[in-house]
Protein backbone atom coordinates (compact mmCIF):
# COMPACT_ATOMS: atom_id res chain seq x y z
CA UNK A 1 0.00 0.00 0.00
CA UNK A 2 1.60 3.21 -1.15
CA UNK A 3 1.53 5.91 1.95
CA UNK A 4 -0.33 8.94 1.36
CA UNK A 5 1.62 10.89 3.20
CA UNK A 6 4.71 11.31 0.83
CA UNK A 7 4.46 14.02 -1.32
CA UNK A 8 6.84 15.04 -4.03
CA UNK A 9 8.63 17.98 -2.54
CA UNK A 10 9.31 20.82 -4.62
CA UNK A 11 11.78 22.82 -2.04
CA UNK A 12 13.28 22.33 0.97
CA UNK A 13 13.74 25.01 4.00
CA UNK A 14 17.18 25.61 5.41
CA UNK A 15 16.81 26.37 9.35
CA UNK A 16 20.08 27.54 9.54
CA UNK A 17 23.12 27.20 12.12
CA UNK A 18 21.27 28.75 14.80
CA UNK A 19 17.33 29.28 15.76
CA UNK A 20 18.50 32.08 18.38
CA UNK A 21 16.41 35.32 17.20
CA UNK A 22 19.32 37.49 16.77
CA UNK A 23 20.77 36.93 13.74
CA UNK A 24 23.31 39.90 12.99
CA UNK A 25 26.37 39.33 15.25
CA UNK A 26 26.33 35.52 13.27
CA UNK A 27 26.02 37.12 10.17
CA UNK A 28 28.63 39.85 10.59
CA UNK A 29 31.16 36.88 11.91
CA UNK A 30 30.45 34.51 8.80
CA UNK A 31 30.48 37.23 6.31
CA UNK A 32 34.08 38.46 7.86
CA UNK A 33 35.30 34.96 7.61
CA UNK A 34 34.33 34.46 4.04
CA UNK A 35 35.89 38.15 3.07
CA UNK A 36 39.00 36.69 4.55
CA UNK A 37 38.63 33.56 2.97
CA UNK A 38 37.89 35.16 -0.69
CA UNK A 39 40.56 37.90 -0.53
CA UNK A 40 43.32 35.90 0.82
CA UNK A 41 43.07 33.05 -1.62
CA UNK A 42 42.56 35.12 -4.33
CA UNK A 43 45.73 36.65 -3.02
CA UNK A 44 47.62 33.65 -3.26
CA UNK A 45 46.41 33.15 -6.68
CA UNK A 46 47.10 36.59 -8.02
CA UNK A 47 50.93 36.24 -6.88
CA UNK A 48 51.42 33.14 -8.47
CA UNK A 49 50.12 34.15 -11.56
CA UNK A 50 51.90 37.11 -11.72
CA UNK A 51 55.16 35.68 -9.99
CA UNK A 52 57.39 33.96 -12.55
CA UNK A 53 59.31 32.55 -10.06
CA UNK A 54 56.87 30.87 -8.41
CA UNK A 55 55.81 29.02 -11.29
CA UNK A 56 56.38 25.35 -9.97
CA UNK A 57 54.85 22.13 -9.07
CA UNK A 58 53.89 23.18 -5.31
CA UNK A 59 52.67 26.63 -5.77
CA UNK A 60 50.84 25.67 -9.09
CA UNK A 61 49.05 22.89 -6.53
CA UNK A 62 48.97 25.36 -3.81
CA UNK A 63 46.78 27.77 -6.12
CA UNK A 64 44.86 24.94 -7.21
CA UNK A 65 43.81 24.38 -3.64
CA UNK A 66 42.92 28.29 -3.22
CA UNK A 67 41.08 28.08 -5.71
CA UNK A 68 39.16 25.10 -4.37
CA UNK A 69 38.50 26.78 -1.12
CA UNK A 70 37.28 29.69 -2.63
CA UNK A 71 34.27 27.05 -4.52
CA UNK A 72 33.97 25.43 -1.61
CA UNK A 73 32.91 27.88 0.63
CA UNK A 74 30.93 29.88 -1.89
CA UNK A 75 29.01 27.12 -2.59
CA UNK A 76 27.64 27.19 1.07
CA UNK A 77 28.29 30.27 3.10
CA UNK A 78 26.16 33.12 0.52
CA UNK A 79 23.37 30.99 0.88
CA UNK A 80 23.45 30.80 4.23
CA UNK A 81 23.95 35.13 4.79
CA UNK A 82 21.38 35.65 2.57
CA UNK A 83 18.73 32.95 4.74
CA UNK A 84 19.81 35.18 7.81
CA UNK A 85 17.68 37.72 6.75
CA UNK A 86 15.06 35.61 4.25
CA UNK A 87 11.37 34.58 5.69
CA UNK A 88 10.59 31.46 3.68
CA UNK A 89 14.94 30.19 4.08
CA UNK A 90 13.94 28.32 0.62
CA UNK A 91 16.14 26.25 -1.64
CA UNK A 92 14.71 24.81 -4.58
CA UNK A 93 15.10 20.73 -5.09
CA UNK A 94 17.13 20.96 -7.97
CA UNK A 95 18.93 23.93 -6.25
CA UNK A 96 19.87 21.52 -3.38
CA UNK A 97 20.72 18.78 -5.31
CA UNK A 98 23.33 20.76 -6.83
CA UNK A 99 24.44 22.70 -3.81
CA UNK A 100 25.45 19.26 -2.57
CA UNK A 101 27.11 17.87 -5.70
CA UNK A 102 29.40 21.28 -5.46
CA UNK A 103 30.13 20.58 -2.09
CA UNK A 104 31.32 17.00 -2.06
CA UNK A 105 32.98 18.18 -5.54
CA UNK A 106 35.21 20.95 -4.26
CA UNK A 107 35.77 18.80 -0.67
CA UNK A 108 37.00 15.77 -2.19
CA UNK A 109 39.42 18.09 -4.76
CA UNK A 110 40.68 19.81 -1.28
CA UNK A 111 40.60 16.28 -0.58
CA UNK A 112 43.55 15.16 -3.43
CA UNK A 113 45.12 17.92 -3.78
CA UNK A 114 46.10 17.82 -0.16
CA UNK A 115 47.62 14.24 -0.85
CA UNK A 116 49.46 15.54 -4.11
CA UNK A 117 51.07 18.58 -2.20
CA UNK A 118 52.29 16.03 0.20
CA UNK A 119 53.80 13.88 -2.54
CA UNK A 120 54.80 16.95 -4.10
CA UNK A 121 56.99 17.85 -0.54
CA UNK A 122 58.09 14.21 -0.31
CA UNK A 123 59.74 14.22 -3.90
CA UNK A 124 61.35 17.93 -2.81
CA UNK A 125 63.09 16.56 0.23
CA UNK A 126 63.81 13.24 -0.23
CA UNK A 127 64.68 13.41 -3.57
CA UNK A 128 65.57 17.11 -4.43
CA UNK A 129 68.13 16.33 -6.88
CA UNK A 130 65.63 14.26 -9.05
CA UNK A 131 62.66 17.16 -8.00
CA UNK A 132 62.66 18.52 -11.64
CA UNK A 133 62.45 15.68 -13.16
CA UNK A 134 59.75 13.87 -11.59
CA UNK A 135 57.59 16.46 -11.57
CA UNK A 136 57.44 18.05 -14.72
CA UNK A 137 54.99 20.75 -15.24
CA UNK A 138 53.26 18.10 -17.90
CA UNK A 139 52.91 15.85 -14.73
CA UNK A 140 51.88 18.22 -12.56
CA UNK A 141 49.12 19.41 -14.86
CA UNK A 142 47.80 15.68 -15.53
CA UNK A 143 47.89 15.39 -11.58
CA UNK A 144 45.66 18.31 -11.30
CA UNK A 145 43.38 17.15 -13.92
CA UNK A 146 42.99 13.56 -12.27
CA UNK A 147 41.85 15.23 -9.14
CA UNK A 148 39.23 17.33 -10.32
CA UNK A 149 37.99 13.76 -12.63
CA UNK A 150 38.39 11.94 -9.30
CA UNK A 151 36.41 14.84 -7.13
CA UNK A 152 33.70 15.36 -9.84
CA UNK A 153 33.29 11.45 -10.20
CA UNK A 154 32.45 11.07 -6.50
CA UNK A 155 30.38 14.10 -6.17
CA UNK A 156 28.57 12.53 -9.24
CA UNK A 157 27.68 9.15 -6.80
CA UNK A 158 26.56 10.53 -3.96
CA UNK A 159 24.44 13.42 -5.80
CA UNK A 160 22.83 10.29 -7.74
CA UNK A 161 21.94 8.63 -4.87
CA UNK A 162 20.99 11.46 -2.92
CA UNK A 163 18.02 11.97 -6.02
CA UNK A 164 17.07 7.79 -5.53
CA UNK A 165 15.60 9.27 -1.94
CA UNK A 166 12.20 10.05 -1.24
CA UNK A 167 10.88 12.95 0.69
CA UNK A 168 7.89 13.64 3.00
CA UNK A 169 5.73 16.43 3.26
CA UNK A 170 8.11 17.82 6.44
CA UNK A 171 10.95 19.59 4.01
CA UNK A 172 12.86 21.34 6.89
CA UNK A 173 16.43 20.67 7.11
CA UNK A 174 18.13 21.20 10.51
CA UNK A 175 21.31 22.89 8.76
CA UNK A 176 22.87 25.74 6.87
CA UNK A 177 22.93 23.87 3.78
CA UNK A 178 21.90 20.72 1.64
CA UNK A 179 24.56 18.16 3.51
CA UNK A 180 24.27 14.74 3.41
CA UNK A 181 22.99 13.46 6.71
CA UNK A 182 20.76 15.89 7.42
CA UNK A 183 19.18 14.99 4.28
CA UNK A 184 19.12 11.57 4.65
CA UNK A 185 17.56 12.19 8.19
CA UNK A 186 14.34 13.69 6.85
CA UNK A 187 14.43 10.96 3.96
CA UNK A 188 10.73 8.70 4.14
CA UNK A 189 13.08 5.99 1.78
CA UNK A 190 15.99 3.59 3.31
CA UNK A 191 19.57 5.28 3.22
CA UNK A 192 20.86 2.20 3.68
CA UNK A 193 22.47 2.64 -0.09
CA UNK A 194 23.64 6.29 0.69
CA UNK A 195 25.28 5.83 3.69
CA UNK A 196 27.34 2.14 2.66
CA UNK A 197 28.70 4.71 0.02
CA UNK A 198 29.89 6.94 2.52
CA UNK A 199 31.36 4.37 4.75
CA UNK A 200 32.90 2.27 1.93
CA UNK A 201 33.93 4.46 -1.01
CA UNK A 202 33.79 7.77 1.47
CA UNK A 203 36.36 6.16 3.69
CA UNK A 204 38.17 4.51 0.82
CA UNK A 205 38.79 7.97 -0.67
CA UNK A 206 39.28 10.43 2.49
CA UNK A 207 41.15 7.61 4.40
CA UNK A 208 43.40 6.57 0.97
CA UNK A 209 44.42 10.29 0.90
CA UNK A 210 45.06 10.93 4.88
CA UNK A 211 47.59 7.63 4.91
CA UNK A 212 49.25 8.73 1.92
CA UNK A 213 49.45 12.58 3.56
CA UNK A 214 50.93 10.61 6.83
CA UNK A 215 52.92 8.07 4.81
CA UNK A 216 54.77 11.06 2.95
CA UNK A 217 55.40 13.02 6.22
CA UNK A 218 56.91 9.81 7.67
CA UNK A 219 59.14 9.24 5.15
CA UNK A 220 60.22 13.08 5.19
CA UNK A 221 60.99 13.26 9.18
CA UNK A 222 63.13 10.11 8.55
CA UNK A 223 65.27 11.84 5.60
CA UNK A 224 65.64 14.99 7.65
CA UNK A 225 66.19 13.24 11.01
CA UNK A 226 69.63 12.17 9.14
CA UNK A 227 70.51 15.76 8.09
CA UNK A 228 73.07 17.17 10.03
CA UNK A 229 71.74 20.84 9.53
CA UNK A 230 69.86 21.94 12.17
CA UNK A 231 68.17 24.85 9.39
CA UNK A 232 67.65 22.15 6.72
CA UNK A 233 65.38 20.43 10.00
CA UNK A 234 63.90 23.33 11.16
CA UNK A 235 62.22 24.15 7.58
CA UNK A 236 61.20 20.71 6.94
CA UNK A 237 59.67 20.32 10.33
CA UNK A 238 57.70 23.79 9.77
CA UNK A 239 56.86 22.94 6.15
CA UNK A 240 55.09 19.57 7.36
CA UNK A 241 54.02 21.04 10.45
CA UNK A 242 52.17 23.90 8.75
CA UNK A 243 50.65 20.96 5.98
CA UNK A 244 49.64 18.33 9.43
CA UNK A 245 48.27 21.42 10.51
CA UNK A 246 45.51 21.67 7.88
CA UNK A 247 45.20 17.88 7.31
CA UNK A 248 44.37 17.66 11.41
CA UNK A 249 41.32 20.43 10.95
CA UNK A 250 39.68 19.12 7.75
CA UNK A 251 40.31 15.27 7.90
CA UNK A 252 39.54 15.35 11.48
CA UNK A 253 36.18 17.29 11.23
CA UNK A 254 35.61 15.37 8.21
CA UNK A 255 35.95 11.89 9.53
CA UNK A 256 33.55 12.80 12.81
CA UNK A 257 30.44 14.23 11.02
CA UNK A 258 30.50 11.40 8.51
CA UNK A 259 32.38 7.90 9.02
CA UNK A 260 29.87 7.69 12.16
CA UNK A 261 26.19 5.50 12.08
CA UNK A 262 23.30 7.50 10.50
CA UNK A 263 21.62 6.77 13.99
CA UNK A 264 24.19 8.29 16.29
CA UNK A 265 24.49 12.01 13.81
CA UNK A 266 23.89 14.87 16.62
CA UNK A 267 22.02 17.82 14.56
CA UNK A 268 23.65 20.83 16.68
CA UNK A 269 27.34 18.70 16.98
CA UNK A 270 27.12 18.14 12.99
CA UNK A 271 26.43 22.24 12.38
CA UNK A 272 29.24 22.97 14.69
CA UNK A 273 31.64 20.58 13.01
CA UNK A 274 30.81 21.56 9.53
CA UNK A 275 31.53 24.61 10.53
CA UNK A 276 35.04 23.71 10.50
CA UNK A 277 36.26 22.01 7.78
CA UNK A 278 33.95 24.13 5.28
CA UNK A 279 34.56 27.77 6.56
CA UNK A 280 37.53 27.90 9.09
CA UNK A 281 40.06 25.59 6.99
CA UNK A 282 39.90 27.48 3.68
CA UNK A 283 40.11 30.84 5.46
CA UNK A 284 43.44 29.63 7.40
CA UNK A 285 44.72 27.61 4.74
CA UNK A 286 46.30 31.06 3.09
CA UNK A 287 48.00 32.14 6.54
CA UNK A 288 49.17 28.36 7.00
CA UNK A 289 50.61 28.22 3.33
CA UNK A 290 51.98 31.90 3.61
CA UNK A 291 53.23 32.84 6.70
CA UNK A 292 55.94 30.17 7.01
CA UNK A 293 57.12 30.38 3.23
CA UNK A 294 59.71 32.63 2.10
CA UNK A 295 59.04 33.03 -1.41
CA UNK A 296 55.00 33.73 -0.89
CA UNK A 297 56.15 36.44 1.06
CA UNK A 298 58.78 37.82 -0.82
CA UNK A 299 56.69 37.63 -3.75
CA UNK A 300 54.03 39.79 -1.95
CA UNK A 301 56.49 42.39 -0.74
CA UNK A 302 57.57 42.73 -4.22
CA UNK A 303 54.05 42.84 -5.26
CA UNK A 304 53.46 45.76 -2.87
CA UNK A 305 56.12 47.94 -3.18
CA UNK A 306 55.58 47.77 -7.03
CA UNK A 307 52.23 48.66 -6.45
CA UNK A 308 53.20 51.69 -3.64
CA UNK A 309 55.66 52.96 -5.71
CA UNK A 310 53.58 53.65 -8.59
CA UNK A 311 50.81 55.12 -6.39
CA UNK A 312 53.57 57.50 -5.31
CA UNK A 313 54.64 58.37 -8.70
CA UNK A 314 50.86 59.55 -9.39
CA UNK A 315 49.99 60.66 -5.80
CA UNK A 316 53.17 62.42 -4.04
CA UNK A 317 51.27 64.44 -2.29
CA UNK A 318 49.92 62.02 -0.28
CA UNK A 319 52.99 60.26 0.98
CA UNK A 320 53.18 61.50 4.58
CA UNK A 321 49.64 59.85 5.24
CA UNK A 322 50.79 56.41 5.06
CA UNK A 323 52.14 54.56 7.98
CA UNK A 324 54.35 51.52 6.88
CA UNK A 325 55.61 49.06 8.65
CA UNK A 326 59.19 47.03 8.04
CA UNK A 327 59.11 43.58 6.73
CA UNK A 328 62.62 42.32 6.40
CA UNK A 329 64.73 44.83 4.34
CA UNK A 330 61.57 46.60 2.71
CA UNK A 331 58.55 48.14 3.13
CA UNK A 332 54.68 46.92 2.96
CA UNK A 333 51.83 48.55 3.99
CA UNK A 334 50.16 47.57 6.95
CA UNK A 335 46.72 46.05 5.99
CA UNK A 336 48.31 43.76 3.17
CA UNK A 337 50.51 41.70 5.63
CA UNK A 338 48.73 39.34 6.03
CA UNK A 339 50.97 37.26 4.55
Amino acid sequence: MVNTNWTSVSHFVLLGISTHPEQIPLFLLFLLMYAINISGNFAIITLIIYTPRLHTSMYIFLSNLALADVCFTSTTVPKMLQNIFSPTKAISYMGCLAQTYFFICFAAMENFLLAVMAYDRYIAICYPFRYPMILTRTLCSQMVALCHILSHLHALLHTFLMGRLIFCADNKIPHFFCDLYPLMKISCSSPYLNTLMIHREGVIVINGALAFIITSCAHIISVVLQSPSAKSKWRAFSTCGSHLTVVAIFYGTLSWVYFRPLTSYSVTEGRILTVMYTVVTPMLNPFIYSLRNGDVKGACRKWVSRIWTSFFRQNPKTQFLVFPVILGKQFCPLHICFL
